[in-house]
């Protein structure tokens, strides 16, 4: 409630002006749920709120050091004041003890100051209540004896602030206040919470540990540090303070990442949207590298849930090739201060042990790198074939003497051998059987060609029977018998016609 300055008198006037004198008038400020100092010199500390260094950051399970920002972080653990400071747009009542025709409401301007009966302009701006009555007060003294003033705050201004750092939009922003105040009580400030919301939420890079929250007072400008991690985990709402004109809410860039915290992040409510659309690149061992919008998908969908998380980005990408080692992907992540985050991701724990937290969720702007493996195990190529990191199929030429030439789809992974079969074998007396050829063109656009020793009863290997890529082409010539074969019907193709022409005329 913010009747800020409601009086009860004693009806006998000596009395009543003796307890006016003793009594200082403090005016009541608006509610927020934290605890309040028990002292006017010394405040409560704020439960919970803590403020962790780069060099002392607790380490967790999955977590990746990433570099320190150089935005600074304030150690102040202390709550933070919390007295109304008028401005511009309040609407107030000034009460004039016994002195009703000085009594009256005012829209204060934006320049604060009032023009007030007998006394003239008054200069509000920036003061509590209290102390602007006490202001008010003195100046009537040339005029009253023993005046006695008392101000309430019927309706206070909307609430500008600014909200910065690792948020989706940062910038500054109007807040309304809820409810009503004065004679229609129970406003409600807006929240850090709701600061955040209104900036659509922190991004995936923000330390929500370290939230700052800057505050100008009658003294200079305090900063508080907020724990919202702790609001997450234990519901401790003291953390969620409310906010005051002219407030700067500061989300600094995380120091470290953990995987499994960053996805409790993205489904917190103060986080930015799980359906909004983002933008991601993804290089490297990938059939179609390229710039994506990943967005979030309906249902549930192995290892991710329909989240818009690396796996989808790679089957946005054409899935992933037979040399890419899915053990060191990287992530790459710009943040709001200038500097990069790098964020080592394996997926073959997700896939082995359904470590769904590997698969992290992406970020408009995030590069995703899928780099080429230095060594493939037949085995695990083969396990990934099944995979959704994989695609569908790829589709190989399998060009000359087989019986059914042309393009064939396989399995992502099949090998040389599989394509062969899959293009109903050798073409019988006419094909050499001993080698064939591969072409593939690269990811760099060159084009190698090379001859495999073909061996129907080896397993995958790189030396006769090689994995495939998508539009890799296999070129099976032809023996020795048939190229001679085929010279010879050449050759022998116009003599034939000789022939047939000189018996016809007789000779």
């Amino acid at each position: 409630m913010l009747n800020t300055g409601s009086l009860k008198f004693p009806t006998q006037p000596a009395v009543g002006a003796a307890l006016l004198t003793a009594v200082h008038l403090i005016v009541p400020s608006a509610s927020i749920a934290q605890g309040r100092p028990t002292s006017p010199n010394q405040p409560a500390t704020f439960p919970n709120s803590q403020t962790v260094t780069p060099s002392q950051a607790q380490v967790f399970p999955n977590t990746q050091t990433i570099p320190p920002s150089s935005q600074p972080v304030s150690r102040q653990t202390q709550q933070p004041d919390t007295n109304y400071l008028l401005g511009g747009g309040d609407l107030i009542r000034v009460n004039v003890f016994e002195v009703p025709e000085y009594t009256g409401e005012y829209q204060i301007p934006p320049g604060g100051a009032i023009n007030l009966p007998l006394i003239g302009s008054v200069n509000v701006q920036g003061l509590t209540t209290e102390q602007a009555a006490d202001i008010i007060t003195e100046k009537y003294r040339r005029f009253l004896k023993r005046p006695q003033i008392s101000i309430n705050l019927l309706s206070p201004r909307p609430i500008n602030i600014l909200v910065a750092g690792e948020v989706t939009r940062p910038g500054a922003y109007t807040l309304s206040l809820q409810g009503g105040a004065g004679n229609n009580p129970g406003v409600q400030y807006p929240t850090v919470l709701a600061a955040l919301t209104i900036a659509q939420g922190v991004t995936l890079a923000a330390d929500v540990t370290q939230v700052q929250l800057k505050r100008k007072t009658a003294g200079g400008e305090q900063i508080v540090t907020l724990n919202l991690k702790d609001l997450i985990q234990t519901g401790n709402t003291a953390q969620d303070i409310t906010l005051r004109d002219g407030d700067v809410v500061v989300v600094p860039t995380a120091t470290t990442f953990n995987v499994a915290e960053a996805r409790n992040l993205f489904a917190a409510n103060f986080a930015a949207s799980p359906t909004a659309p983002r933008t991601v690149a993804v290089i490297g061992e990938v059939n179609r590298p390229g710039a994506y919008v990943v967005a979030a998908a309906g249902g549930t969908e192995a290892g991710g849930g329909g989240l818009p998380n690396v796996s989808r980005a790679l089957q946005l990408a054409g899935g992933i090739t037979s040399q890419a080692d899915i053990r060191n992907i990287k992530l790459r992540r710009p943040t709001r201060t200038g500097s990069e985050q790098t964020i080592d991701i394996n997926l073959w724990e997700l896939l082995q042990s359904g470590d769904v937290n590997q698969d992290v969720i992406v970020q408009d702007g995030d590069t995703i790198i899928i780099p080429t493996a230095t060594e493939i195990s037949p085995a695990e190529a083969t396990q990934l074939a099944t995979t959704t990191l994989s695609p569908a199929s790829i589709q190989v030429g399998v060009v000359g003497e087989v019986k059914r030439p042309g393009a064939v789809e396989l399995q992502p992974n099949s090998s040389l051998n599989q394509a062969l079969l899959a293009a109903g074998g050798f073409n019988d007396a006419r094909a050499r059987t001993g080698t064939v050829e591969l072409v593939r063109l690269n990811p760099n656009g060159s084009v190698t060609k090379r001859e495999v020793k073909v061996n129907l009863s080896q397993g995958i290997n790189e030396q006769t029977n090689p994995i495939l890529r998508n539009n890799d082409v296999i070129i099976v010539n032809r023996s020795t018998l048939a190229r001679t074969g085929d010279s010879l019907n050449i050759v022998a193709g116009p003599l034939g016609i000789i022939v047939n022409l000189l018996r016809l005329f007789g000779f």
